[in-house]
C-alpha cells in the first residue's frame, strides 16, 4: 500500500516553491540569526552564569576530555533536556532566559542545535565558534575523563 493510501503514514513535504538548500547554505542562514562567540567569550559567559552544554559523543569526550562545569547532553537528547517546560528537562534548564553556549567538537553541529533550541524559545542560546577544539587550543581548562 502506498503512503498516499495509508492514513497511518504521514507525508511531510517542503512548502511549494521551496528549493532544497545545501548544508553550507543552511549553516549560513542559521548562523545569521544569532551572534556566535569564541572561546574567551564562552569562558567569560560561564563565569557570568551561562550554561555550557557539551553535545559531543562519548568517544570524543573520552579522547579529548571535558570542559569543567559543562553539562554533558548528547545531541540526540538536547531538546528534551534543555526545554524548561519538558518532562525530561535537566535541573539546569531553569527558564527560557537562560544563557546557553552549545559546544560540539568543531562548531558545526552546535550551530544546528542552537537553531533548534531557539525554536523552543531559548532565545539566548548560542554556540562556540570552533567548538571544543578551539576551547582547548585557546588554552582554556580541560579535564580528563
Amino acid at each position: 500500500m502506498s503512503a498516499d493510501r495509508n492514513p497511518a503514514v504521514e507525508k511531510v513535504s517542503a512548502p511549494v516553491g521551496t528549493a532544497p538548500v545545501g548544508i553550507d547554505e543552511l549553516l549560513e542562514r542559521v548562523r545569521a540569526g544569532y551572534d556566535r562567540i569564541g572561546p574567551p567569550e564562552a569562558a567569560a559567559a560561564a563565569e557570568a552564569g551561562a550554561l555550557l552544554v557539551d553535545i559531543r559523543y562519548a568517544a570524543l569526550r573520552d579522547r579529548d576530555g571535558l570542559i569543567p562545569g559543562a553539562l554533558v547532553v548528547e545531541r540526540n537528547e538536547l531538546e528534551w533536556r534543555l526545554d524548561p517546560q519538558g518532562s525530561h528537562r535537566a535541573a539546569e534548564a531553569v527558564g527560557h532566559d537562560l544563557r546557553i553556549v552549545v559546544i560540539c567538537n568543531e562548531g558545526y553541529a552546535s550551530s544546528l542545535a542552537v537553531a533548534s533550541l531557539r525554536q523552543l524559545g531559548l532565545h539566548r542560546a548560542t554556540d562556540l565558534i570552533g567548538g571544543f577544539q578551539a576551547w582547548r587550543a585557546a588554552g582554556l581548562p580541560v579535564t580528563s575523563v
